[in-house]
């Protein structure tokens, strides 16, 4: 196969990589491999990327090393001398206490010597692995010791949730303004480090075939799905102050609908890119409230074992309305997609994992097969898929053989993993676009604003929760969302 000629990568400039919250799931499951993987390609060295984990517990730097080695391990490396190897000249730790103004002067002090030692500029990552209430007192104590201006360069990296509402989201933003630029801020979703989304630009913007199909012209509807086959598991606390629409509608699906719909951007660049997404958020119309079906799973009997319904799961209340299950029909009014329908939905307890977009274009104008009933011919599709694994599908008819005339439904079909080998996980791609400085997949505050905007009606207004099994596809309602519309969910090739 044939190459594009290119620009060598941009490479990564020394410096000190600060995870607050550094003994946290996060760091041991996500982030440490992600950056050890980072080691395996060349991306970091010894010499350009020193790590501080920066926690409560008074765990030190041999524990914190320990402790990271053995995650590591679990993770799938098993070559235990280089492990050792790199925790011991790689990870630092130092302890933060209970977050006082002395707390993080005595981190600041550490960072200072460390970059001192290891002759480092004053270039730093601050990643606030911490619960979104905590952030803006880690970012102010952060700020108070010094550490947030310097010599070099300074990027702080969020996980959501950004704020529950419209309110709290401004609240968080102006908090974080007041420290640091929005040049700084690195908002992460995952969803947007996946290699399938932003393949989703070059297969638009790079193939004109698709890009000239790419309007309402062509296309009937879209369709974005996020299927969890879990439960809450032990998230059921939280996952009760959030619901299905707070934890993966207002920004995951959201972030992949406006992927779909932008449109070309001037440049390929961070700016360009989230002005033409912005664009679309801007032209969604109101969604209305008979536009929305809200579920919540119930208790499935597999065999002899029981899949406990929602309000079975631990820390969730009895007569919980949270709902599990969101879908709701969006309609963008600007010139290419006005009277498309966007399907979104997402829930747990699905028979599947399974994330999609699902591009359903429209059926031929005339009707040419006598021996074929009319209205029979399915419609062509683009599904792209992101999990469990990453690739695109394009589905059409052909012709069966033999007597009498009639067509069967194939597909052409893509697999990163065959083409490519095993792909770099999202936060490895996150990762070394914070290192770099590219913002490009990242979120920023005016689109976390306006998207609460867009939905804060919804979750101000009377929710009607339907009950699902565990296991099923969701609520009846919602197949009743889209077949009033003549159309049906799709479920993949």
């Amino acid at each position: 196969m044939g190459g594009t000629d290119c620009m060598p990568p941009q490479q990564v400039e020394p410096h000190v990589f600060v995870i607050i919250g550094a003994t946290g799931d996060l760091t041991r499951r996500k982030l440490l491999p992600a950056l050890y993987h980072l080691r395996d390609q060349g991306v970091l060295e010894t010499q350009n990327t020193l790590i501080v984990g920066a926690a409560l517990p008074e765990v030190g730097e041999d524990g914190f090393r320990l402790w990271a080695h053995e995650g590591l391990h679990k993770a799938g490396w098993h070559n235990d001398n280089e492990l050792r190897e790199w925790c011991d000249a790689c990870l630092y730790y130092h302890t933060i206490g209970r977050g006082t103004d002395d707390d993080y002067a005595a981190l600041a002090s550490y960072i200072r010597r460390i970059e001192l030692e290891h002759v480092m500029p004053e270039n730093r990552v601050f990643y606030l692995a911490v619960p979104p209430d905590i952030a803006p007192n880690a970012i102010e104590g952060l700020d108070r010791a010094g550490l947030l201006k310097g010599r070099g360069w300074v990027r702080v990296v969020f996980e959501k949730p950004f704020g529950h509402d419209f309110q709290s989201a401004r609240q968080l933003n102006t908090t974080l303004h007041r420290y640091v630029d929005e040049s700084q801020i690195y908002r992460i979703d995952h969803y947007l480090g996946k290699e399938t989304v932003q393949n989703l630009l070059a297969f638009r913007f790079a193939n004109p075939i698709f890009e000239s199909l790419w309007k309402r012209d062509a296309i009937e509807n879209v369709q974005i799905t996020v299927a969890e086959d879990l439960g809450v598991e032990h998230r059921g606390a939280y996952y009760q102050q959030a619901g299905a629409l707070r934890d993966m509608l207002q920004n995951h699906l959201t972030q992949l609908m406006t992927v779909v719909a932008m449109e070309v951007p001037v440049s390929f660049d961070a700016a360009a890119i989230q002005s033409e997404k912005m664009k679309v958020l801007h032209s969604i119309a109101p969604i209305a409230e008979h536009d929305v079906v809200f579920g919540q799973y119930t208790s499935w009997q597999v065999g002899d074992q029981t899949i406990p319904g929602y309000r079975e799961e631990p820390g969730v209340p009895r007569d919980s309305t949270t709902e599990t299950y969101v879908a709701l029909k969006a309609e963008i009014h600007n010139w290419r997609w006005k009277g498309v329908p966007f399907y979104l939905r997402t829930g747990k307890r699905f028979p599947r994992k399974l994330t999609q977009i699902a591009v359903i274009f429209r059926e031929a104008p005339a009707h040419v097969f006598p021996s074929i009933d009319p209205g029979s011919i399915a419609s062509n599709k683009l599904l792209i898929t992101l999990q469990p694994s990453e690739g695109f599908s394009l589905c059409f008819s052909v012709k069966s053989p033999g007597r009498p005339f009639m067509l069967s439904d194939h597909a052409l079909q893509f697999d990163y993993q065959k083409a490519f080998g095993q792909l770099p996980e999202a936060y490895e791609t996150l990762l070394r676009d914070v290192m770099i400085g590219d913002q490009t997949l990242f979120v920023s505050a005016e689109f976390t604003e306006k998207a609460w905007k867009l939905y804060d009606p919804l979750l101000a207004g009377k929710q009607v929760v339907h009950p699902y099994s565990a296991g099923s596809w969701g609520p009846r309602e919602a197949d009743a969302l889209v077949e009033r519309q003549g159309h049906q969910w799709q479920l993949g090739w």
